[in-house]
């Protein structure tokens, strides 16, 4: 198989090893992913971020295709029992494309609000181990272990560290993807860095005697490279990923499906409602069956159908949402944006949302957004050297070490648009 790829360029998966791509691909569960986007909202800010997880997901596959290679550069070094077989790409492969298999409609939102369902990691396992499943049958056709090792490696776990990490980790062809896909898609820089130099510049780690090596980045090539890399992805979260616009659609149409799961779990009927969602609020954990039938366009109906409902602020919401007349945001700072500050300044909030005879729980809220950039892996990628012992990122780079363990953190006030000149003045001037 031969594609264009707007990141990539010329994308081919044609050795024995590679033909487990196509064959994944043609799958039903792979072909779901076409109908949900990478990033979610984000195109309500970056109007060309319309890219799906399908896109992403072979992607991903191709950097691990690069990836193999260039460990099959280097692996003479290692015993025959750690070096990178045909059988254990494959699996690698495999795992690069379905490791986001199980992912649900608009991002990462909808698994927070589905009360007591899974989180997608958990619904890839399950596509991946089900033998009811287009996937389970490929991959068990070739070999009938080859299921239970491809989701052991979607989990980050395998006998050889290296190719562990390689899926999850510091490091993992996810990342290398999606960073360069999502600054591609939204027309920003921020995310871009050099994955072929990063690539070369790949070493095995010191390992203790019988285990295998971790990833280790040459220190005298490979540093800016991976500060690069680390960096980017800093970046694209504070750019894109944690947008005031995106973040602002998140939290309405999570509050769109937290008050409908608690209308339906109270005996309410909404036409249009999902048998997962359905299932989900009358504490039923969803089939696989359900779960896979939802994605982005069947959410988009629903969201439509409830326009209609009888429960007034869940249908201007909806309506809201459709139309892009989105919540305003406004960022705490300093005393503000701890919790002492955040819960007064949510207090303020709603009470003026409740004398302009809005109801606070829907048309008012706190959004906190946080994320470590780089150091909170057990097993941070190191760095060697020709002379010398293999040292952690941190101690080697000015940049990482002043990044290290560091939690960026956006806090924000999310309101309805008529409520902006009221609060922003009385929770700014306090």
């Amino acid at each position: 198989m031969i594609l264009r790829d707007p990141v990539h360029g010329l994308v081919s998966f044609e050795s024995d090893e590679e033909r487990i791509v196509p064959l994944l691909m043609d799958t039903p569960e792979v072909q779901r992913l076409r109908s949900i986007r990478q990033l979610g909202v984000a195109s309500y800010a970056f109007p060309g971020a319309e890219h799906t997880r399908f896109a992403h997901a072979v992607g991903a596959a191709f950097v691990m295709k690069q990836l193999v290679a260039r460990l099959r550069a280097i692996h003479d070094t290692l015993p025959f029992w750690q070096q990178l077989t045909t059988d254990r790409a494959r699996d690698a492969l495999a795992a690069a494309l379905l490791h986001d298999v199980g992912h649900g409609p608009l991002s990462h939102l909808f698994e927070d609000v589905l009360p007591g369902t899974a989180h997608h990691e958990e619904w890839t396992s399950r596509v991946i181990l089900d033998p009811s499943t287009g996937v389970h049958r490929t991959l068990s056709a070739h070999d009938p272990a080859m299921p239970e090792r491809v989701a052991a490696l979607v989990h980050g776990e395998h006998p050889l560290a290296y190719l562990a990490k390689a899926v999850s980790g510091t490091f993992d062809v996810d990342r290398c993807d999606y960073l360069l896909r999502d600054a591609h898609a939204t027309g920003v820089r921020y995310g871009l860095f050099d994955l072929e130099w990063l690539l070369r510049s790949l070493r095995f780690a010191p390992a203790a005697e019988g285990r295998a090596p971790g990833l280790a980045i040459d220190g005298a090539k490979g540093l800016p490279a991976i500060e690069a890399f680390l960096l980017a992805r800093l970046f694209m979260f504070q750019q894109v990923y944690l947008h005031k616009a995106t973040r602002a659609a998140e939290w309405m149409i999570r509050k769109v499906l937290h008050r409908a799961v608690e209308l339906i779990g109270a005996g309410a009927r909404l036409d249009g409602t999902p048998r997962a969602l359905e299932h989900a609020a009358h504490g039923a954990p969803p089939s696989l069956e359900d779960y896979l039938a939802l994605d982005d366009h069947a959410l988009a109906m629903t969201l439509r159908a409830w326009e209609s409902a009888k429960d007034a602020p869940l249908a201007d919401l909806c309506r809201r949402v459709r139309v892009r007349e989105l919540f305003k945001t406004l960022e705490l700072f300093g005393e503000q944006a701890l919790p002492d500050g955040r819960a007064a300044a949510l207090e303020v909030a709603r009470g003026i949302a409740q004398g302009r005879g809005l109801d606070p729980d829907a048309y008012v809220g706190l959004d906190v957004a946080e994320d470590t950039p780089f150091g909170a892996e057990s097993e941070p990628l190191l760095v060697v050297f020709a002379k010398g012992p293999a040292r952690p990122l941190s101690d080697v780079s000015f940049l990482l070490a002043r990044l290290a363990g560091q939690r960026l953190t956006r806090v924000r006030l999310v309101f309805a648009h008529e409520l902006r000149d009221e609060i922003t003045s009385a929770v700014a001037g306090s």
